[in-house]
């Protein structure tokens, strides 16, 4: 069994080994686990997830340290946080900053899966386990939106929770128990807080982990789209494989550096991203008498509310503000069913034929335009774009087992290019 290989070792590693498999969790899962040698740029966004997960963790914990939980003192005590803390205000910028960094990694990290078919068998449950760290850091997200107890803050919480009133029969008490008031108060800022520092992170922590574990047993997927296990020397060692420490370790590094420039250029810089990370609305303190000219939700979730808005017709005599919560429920939900929609016999984008990488584009072009209407004010053009992109985007999943099985793929290599 790998726990017991170094037992008996010499030296302080070797009573570290007796009682823990320190060694053997290190070979398993860096020294002597083996992953593709063809590697590119895109696989550099998983180690960089991991990297802002751990910026978001150490300075929520110092921030929390200055927080005041409650109505009266949370947009305060961010204030004083800002102007009187010791480098107070890097530790906020790091942390709001590394919230919207954390989407623009993860949203790259879901790209170069769906490019190069990381979802396929034997990873259908290392994607799930990914998505569901996606659903995780949503709920993360906005549970930590409410809690400057800004205006934007408030609001934008407001419009949210209010969506769950939609749910026929059940929707208003439910709306009330989320809240655990009549309307967004004190109440409903200290329970979210709870879930942001404690509850939630451990639910993302453990996620992570299954995510990793499950990874390391079936082995990374390439731009290949093909299994390095299959082919391996007489030691057992995978022809197209190098460990990933030292290899992929120094490589990370100069991701992580690059990486470093881009954030904290951000950081210092442009600290509310044009007031997109940090909108102006939400420098003024919560007042529930005063509603903002236009709510929207942070950049990250306008996609999914740019859905919910272009839904404007009632059907079966249900509001269409419910329906707008299923359509925005369901293309979050169809993600986790993307491993058995896909029927192609090659798994990499690279031997997909034209109508899989047209498709692909589209996906992208539409969410993204989705993510911009969402941002703004809703107007009859706005909404009709954000109609075609829906069903445009819907249609990428629902259409995939077709077009993926009728189009003409390229024959894949035996061994790993590039």
């Amino acid at each position: 069994m790998a726990g017991y290989r170094n037992k008996g070792n010499p030296g302080f590693m070797g009573w570290i080994d007796d009682r823990f498999p320190a060694t053997a969790m290190w070979e398993d899962h860096l020294s002597k686990y083996y992953a593709p040698k063809n590697f590119n740029f895109w696989y550099f966004f998983g180690s960089l997830a991991l990297l802002v997960l751990v910026n978001q963790i150490l300075t929520g914990i110092w921030l929390t340290m200055s927080y005041n939980p409650s109505a009266e003192g949370a947009f305060a005590s961010v204030e004083y946080i800002m102007r009187d803390v010791e480098y107070g205000w890097l530790l906020r910028y790091l942390h709001s900053t590394g919230a919207s960094a954390f989407f623009v990694v993860v949203y790259l990290h879901m790209f170069r899966g769906m490019m190069y078919g990381s979802y396929r068998k034997p990873r259908e449950l290392v994607w799930i386990f990914g998505m569901t760290i996606y659903l995780a850091l949503m709920a993360e997200a906005f549970m930590g939106y409410l809690l400057p107890w800004g205006q934007m803050s408030y609001w934008g919480a407001q419009v949210i929770v209010s969506l769950f009133g939609a749910i026929p029969v059940i929707g208003p008490d439910l709306q009330q128990w989320i809240r655990g008031d009549f309307l967004i108060s004190g109440i409903t800022l200290n329970r979210f807080f709870a879930l942001h520092v404690i509850a939630l992170p451990i639910v993302i922590l453990a996620l992570v982990v299954l995510h990793i574990i499950a990874l390391h047993e079936v082995g990374s997927n390439n731009p290949d789209g093909i299994e390095i296990k299959d082919k391996k020397d007489e030691n057992g060692v995978p022809l197209d494989g190098i460990p990933f420490h030292p290899y992929y370790t120094v490589k990370d590094i100069v991701g992580v550096v690059v990486f470093l420039f881009v954030f904290c250029t951000v950081v210092f810089f442009f600290p509310e991203g044009g007031g997109y990370f940090l909108e102006k609305p939400n420098f003024e303190p919560a007042n529930a008498l005063k509603t903002p000219d236009h709510i929207a939700p942070v950049w990250y979730f306008t996609p999914f509310y740019a859905m919910l808005r272009a839904v404007t017709y009632p059907l079966f005599g249900v509001d269409a503000k419910f329906w707008g919560v299923v359509v925005m429920g369901a293309a979050i939900a169809i993600l986790f069913v993307l491993p058995w929609l896909d029927r192609s016999p090659v798994k990499s984008m690279r031997y997909k034929g034209v109508l899989s990488k047209l498709w692909l584009l589209v996906f992208a072009v539409s969410f993204v335009i989705l993510g911009v209407l969402g941002a703004l004010p809703a107007t009859p053009g706005r909404t009709m774009v954000s109609q075609i992109c829906t069903v445009l985007y819907f249609a990428f999943f629902i259409l995939m087992p077709f077009y993926t099985r009728m189009e003409k793929t390229k024959p894949v290599p035996e061994r790993v290019t590039g």
